[in-house]
């Protein structure tokens, strides 16, 4: 039986690497123009100190030794050898491109590296990162994951992203004349958006031709401006049976070539304020495969 509900990510790596491809989280040490001074000082309200990437190694440590410490990290529930590197922490192309180069290199050069996926924001990918991207994407294959997060503009600058939706859509474009992959990420449950709004940004990313989306539920982390309001009861969270709606009616809009990489997400336990519900993964992917099943377009499929 076919268990996919959507094109999935698993399903993808297998017709590109023909295995199981296993992501493993990189740092490269970055920092962010919304964070050291550029832009601002703070960041976006939902991040966290770690930029995102909590479950990431060390950025003191060479990428080969980081490579060496996180599929040790993962090795008693993955058990095989192709690992996908994943420059997650803040904004991984926002440096030197010679810097951008070294480590790049670095990553790819290792015979278990079978792809770089690389998370950064679309103000910093300048003509000559991207040039450097198309160079690496000649050995090995390179995806961009950025962070749209939501295409209201009042909500962009509610959550401090710093640039506009007019900066994104041009980035789109330069990567994609330059072959690159993307993947774009969004946030459903962004204080006072509607269903509307959710679609609308799930259509938009949609309408530029994107490969893959990341849809993101929003967690209200520790020692972040949006926890503050959060506290201070400026708004509320979705609930599992509102999220589990939105994720299936996004996903049934979307154009069935577009790779699904994430429908949920794991926020750190020692910092989640809320939903407290997301941090059981394995329910909210059952809720949601429930809900794919009550609905006459995907009869008896499962998502894994």
């Amino acid at each position: 039986m076919n268990r996919d509900f959507f094109y999935s990510v698993n399903r993808y790596n297998k017709e590109q690497f023909k295995d199981k491809v296993y992501k493993i989280s990189l740092n490269a040490g970055m920092t962010c123009p919304n964070r050291d001074g550029t832009l601002g000082y703070d960041g976006c309200i939902f991040c966290s100190r770690g930029g995102s990437g909590d479950f990431a190694p060390q950025a003191t440590l060479p990428i080969s030794e980081q490579i060496d410490a996180s599929i040790k990290r993962i090795s008693a529930k993955y058990k095989g050898g192709l690992f996908i590197g994943y420059f997650q922490a803040f904004t991984n192309t926002y440096g030197p491109v010679e810097y951008l180069e070294k480590i790049f290199t670095e990553a790819i050069s290792d015979p278990r590296i079978v792809g770089l996926s690389i998370a950064t924001r679309p103000d910093c990918l300048e003509d000559d990162k991207i040039t450097l991207l198309k160079k690496l994407n000649r050995i090995k294959p390179v995806t961009i994951e950025l962070g749209l997060q939501t295409c209201n503009e009042t909500t962009a600058k509610y959550i401090n992203r710093g640039y506009s939706l007019e900066v994104f859509d041009d980035c789109v474009r330069r990567l994609k004349a330059a072959n690159i992959n993307i993947v774009a990420h969004m946030i459903v449950g962004l204080p006072k958006e509607s269903v509307a709004d959710y679609m609308a940004t799930a259509n938009h990313i949609a309408s530029l031709g994107i490969n893959g989306i990341k849809i993101q539920l929003l967690h209200i982390l520790k020692d972040t401006r949006l926890a503050d309001d959060y506290v201070s009861g400026k708004f509320d969270t979705l609930t599992l049976s509102e999220y589990v709606t939105v994720v299936v009616d996004i996903i049934e809009a979307l154009p069935p070539d577009m790779v699904i990489h994430r429908i949920t997400g794991d926020g750190p336990k020692n910092l989640l304020i809320a939903p407290l519900w997301s941090t059981d993964k394995k329910n909210v992917l059952n809720s949601i495969n429930r809900e794919f099943r009550n609905r006459n377009t995907y009869q008896g499929k499962e998502y894994r």
